[in-house]
């Protein structure tokens, strides 16, 4: 895996998720949030004391309560802990639903003995219904009272902010360096209403690695940049999109800011992680089959690959195709078109899960029995190439299906 120096890193796979590193607890209870009984709906991560902390936030201009509460909170590059309900986004509910972030954040301070900024808070759910706050503040209090730093706590955790995603997501890998030896870890939840343009849905990753406030914001920025930020499920950026960065300082040492050699080898150990944790998002998709690479090469630069990338893996008519198990290039170039990324026609290339389909703009023979076997696999590439240039980009999507539609025609029934 390449940092920021273009190194590579030999990073190893870990056990666990958010507390694979050291210096975190958790814990995921049942509030009744969600209307399934005894489902894990709250979720309480601490570090303990004020730890240097960065997140980006949806830019979404129906923000919810709980995004505005933690932007306020990371004023200054600390937080404490981490509350999130799920089943209840607290979204499009107004001064209500500001004062009811601020209670579960303040439930919380009380409980730990610290000041409610240093409390973020999370949400996630069903949009413009208010929060049944007996609930919610009664799981924060239970939850706060078990916190635990065992598997089965990390696990729970990452339970307690599902949605309609239906296995949890949790990541952890390590990197040794002069002989220190720096763990990440992760977990997220996030299935539809994907489209991030920040980071995902919920997202929280924490490190045992002493970082300052700045280097949290420079490598959680950079690393959502190439991860969260290049996937797509529908289309929809939501309204309480949030990825957190802790860095406990757990491993010891000196702190490590932005110019410390030690930076590059965490960046990448954080990138990888955000990578796992976004691809089981796409895979996960709200009924979803397969998971699609496109990649756009060949490109004038890499934002012109992006964006014909991003085209292409949100149209509707290209993710039922691949449902379909259809090499329809059509609607590839259709996509492409309507980018608006500088584009020759005469040497547009596409590639359907290694099958040329279309050179120079225009149709190559091919079996369509053999393109359908090949797009019948759960994991598969599309490939275009625009001969233009040397830029290129990955956005990670997932196919159409008829689950879908059931999924979200009947998501508050």
């Amino acid at each position: 895996m390449s940092g920021m120096s273009g190194q590579v890193y030999d990073i190893s796979p870990a056990e666990g998720g958010v507390l694979a590193p050291a210096g975190f607890a958790a814990a995921g209870v049942a509030a009744g949030i969600k209307k399934r009984p005894g489902a894990r709906d709250v979720c309480v991560l601490d570090a303990g004391t004020p730890v240097p902390s960065a997140a980006v936030f949806t830019v979404n201009t129906m923000a919810a309560p709980p995004v505005e509460v933690s932007r306020a909170a990371l004023a200054d590059g600390l937080l404490r802990a981490w509350v999130i309900n799920a089943g209840n986004a607290n979204a499009c509910t107004g001064e209500p639903g500001l004062a009811d972030a601020r209670a579960m954040a303040a439930r919380a301070a009380a409980a730990f003995g610290c000041d409610p900024s240093d409390v973020g808070v999370a949400s996630t759910g069903v949009i413009g219904v208010p929060l049944p706050m007996d609930r919610a503040l009664a799981g924060i209090e239970d939850a706060a009272g078990a916190l635990g730093t065992s598997a089965e706590h990390d696990t729970a955790a990452a339970e307690a902010i599902m949605t309609t995603d239906t296995f949890v997501k949790q990541a952890a890998f390590a990197i040794e360096v002069d002989t220190t030896v720096y763990t990440v870890g992760g977990m997220a939840k996030g299935s539809g209403m994907i489209e991030p343009n920040m980071a995902t849905m919920l997202a929280f990753v924490t490190t045992d690695a002493p970082l300052t406030p700045g280097a949290c914001s420079a490598l959680l920025g950079t690393a959502v940049a190439s991860t969260f930020n290049r996937i797509t499920v529908d289309g929809d950026t939501s309204t309480n999109d949030t990825c957190a960065l802790m860095a406990s300082g757990a491993a010891g040492g000196e702190s490590i800011g932005p110019g410390h050699p030690h930076l590059p080898a965490i960046a990448a150990a954080i990138t990888r992680t955000c990578a796992e944790l976004a691809r089981m998002i796409v895979r996960d998709g709200e009924g979803a089959t397969k998971l699609v690479e496109v990649t756009v090469c060949g490109a004038a630069s890499e934002q012109d690959a992006e964006a014909a990338a991003r085209e292409i893996a949100n149209s509707p008519l290209f993710k039922t195709a691949l449902f379909g198990r259809d090499a329809n290039w059509g609607r590839v170039a259709m996509a492409l078109g309507n980018s608006g990324v500088a584009v020759d026609p005469s040497r547009v290339e596409i590639v359907f899960a290694g099958i040329t389909t279309c050179e120079g703009g225009t149709a190559v023979a091919f079996s369509e029995e053999e393109a359908a076997k090949a797009l019948a696999r759960d994991e598969l590439e599309v490939r275009v190439d625009l001969h233009l240039g040397p830029a290129e980009a990955t956005v990670l999507t997932c196919d159409l299906t008829y689950e879908y539609v059931r999924i979200n025609g009947e998501y508050r029934t």
